[in-house]
């Protein structure tokens, strides 16, 4: 899960009274065919319509894309929710959403009929990608169908700073085919293997960022869409009309090609420093630096020794100290080896592509909170943002018990992931208020509805998806 703490993005305090407000049926759109509701607790009745709904559905995409055996129904109805002990907790929300159906389209052109059923058969339909996903944006929390599109993977073109494809594509293929044209994608998230269409509906950033901000940041140039109504007409989006239909979770219509950005390809290699075990200042420092170094690294990221315990041991990775790492053009490796050394730091390796740049990219973002929860019980993670993150640390960390830090850095502020021992969900949330007033830019990541351009995607919903079945549950619409 990559991470955005933008100013377009809810504020701690906004997100937890959303969550109060998940309990009130009046501010949650379609948690239950035809009605309101949480999505929330108990057995779900069996949605009215779904046999005749899958018997149609037999018909237009063939009895092979249409699953209903137990394995394949449980597989689609879960992600990587329980990352987050707060979600984890609070169980009776997230696994009373379970598919009856899974359709697996073979083609963009399959989709829009899809669509069209659904609408007239009242059906819920939640879309899903890799599954990747940390927070159950994808699981179905109102039943029905789900919507897989990892079959629909053709790369439909490309041309001088674009590539066009279905949103099954992995990010990786399409990388590989760029670079073979001598270009490369603007970004891509630290799970590389992730569809295009779920990191554009899902995800915000990752390698790549540093220059070029969010998925929302002008790397989508171009979207085809399919609303849920009753003729399922797709349509397209260029530009800033495409905001509200990146990271709303398909919400706002059903992403089916996108045209994404890309740039000149450059040779990339992998750096690797380490500090002693109290050189955290000189870290910091020394990431800044290089963020700022040009040209332009493609990721700089940084990690507590805590951190670097957790992950496989590695020549390149020393758990006695600060762990920075960057992807560097090969040009500019001396000029990064001399403002480490400059700052006390020591380059353990400058190691080359393809196995540098991936092993850096690998360790970006969200995956070392995967790392340090998968060796050690009991942490929970937010996404933080801000330059106080750079300076002394003492007050940010006697907020939380063993906070332990992982930052990013961007040419338009430093971001990461504060992890920590959890105690319980009041705990978190006062303690997101104590990081709030020292300066710290919190993103409360323990929910699993729309929290960014909130009014716009309501506004979008309320034409595309006029009967709420879009994902229902994740879209609070008062």
């Amino acid at each position: 899960m990559t991470q955005e703490p933008r100013p377009a993005t809810l504020s701690a305090s906004e997100i937890r009274r959303l969550t109060e407000l998940v309990a009130d049926e009046r501010f949650t759109r379609a948690a239950a065919p035809g009605g309101a509701g949480s999505g929330t607790g108990g057995a779900r009745p069996r949605t009215p319509g779904i046999e005749e709904f899958s018997a149609e559905a037999a018909e237009l995409l063939g009895a092979e894309a249409v699953l209903r055996d137990e394995s394949a129904l449980d597989k689609a109805s879960r992600d990587w929710a329980h990352m987050s002990p707060i979600l984890a907790a609070k169980a009776a929300a997230l696994p009373a959403g379970r598919a009856e159906v899974v359709l697996r389209p073979t083609s963009h052109e399959q989709v829009p009929g899809i669509l069209a059923l659904a609408h007239r058969h009242r059906v819920p339909v939640t879309p899903r990608g890799k599954g990747t996903g940390n927070y159950g944006q994808a699981i179905p929390l109102a039943g029905g169908a789900v919507l897989d599109l990892t079959a629909c993977t053709r790369i439909l073109d490309s041309g001088d700073g674009w590539i066009r494809a279905e949103v099954g594509a992995k990010m990786s293929e399409l990388e590989a085919h760029a670079r073979v044209r001598g270009q490369e994608l603007w970004m891509f998230p630290s799970t590389f293997g992730t569809s295009l269409g779920g990191f554009l509906s899902g995800g915000s950033g990752g390698t790549g960022s540093l220059v070029h901000g969010s998925n929302a940041d002008g790397f989508v140039q171009e979207l085809t869409v399919v609303p849920c109504t009753a003729s399922a007409e797709p349509f397209t989006v260029r530009g800033p009309d495409a905001l509200p239909y990146i990271h709303a979770y398909g919400t706002t219509g059903i992403l089916t090609t996108a045209t994404v950005s890309l740039q000149a390809a450059r040779a990339w290699t992998g750096l690797f420093a380490t500090f002693d075990g109290d050189g955290w200042g000189a870290a910091t420092t020394t990431l800044s630096a290089l963020v700022a170094l040009d040209p332009a690294p493609r990721l700089v990221s940084l990690d507590e020794p805590g951190l670097v315990q957790t992950y496989a041991p590695d020549p390149a990775l020393d758990p006695a100290g600060p762990s920075l790492r960057a992807i560097i053009e090969e040009e500019a490796a001396p000029a990064a080896r001399e403002l480490v050394e400059r700052h006390g730091g020591r380059v353990l390796e400058i190691r080359p592509a393809p196995e540098g740049p991936a092993l850096v990219s690998s360790l970006s973002f969200n995956h070392p909170t995967y790392h340090l929860m998968k060796a050690r019980e009991g942490y929970f993670h937010l996404e933080v943002g801000g330059d106080v993150l750079l300076g002394d640390l003492t007050e940010v960390r006697s907020v939380f018990p063993g906070t332990v830090l992982h930052l990013e850095g961007m040419r338009t502020g430093t971001v990461g992931m504060l992890m920590a021992h959890y105690e319980d969900e009041q705990t978190v949330y006062q303690g997101i208020e104590a990081l709030e007033a020292l300066g710290v830019r919190v993103h409360d990541v323990h929910n699993w509805y729309v929290d960014r351009r909130l009014d716009l995607v309501r506004e979008t919903a309320r034409s595309t998806d006029p009967l709420g079945l879009l994902n229902p549950g994740k879209l609070l619409v008062p």
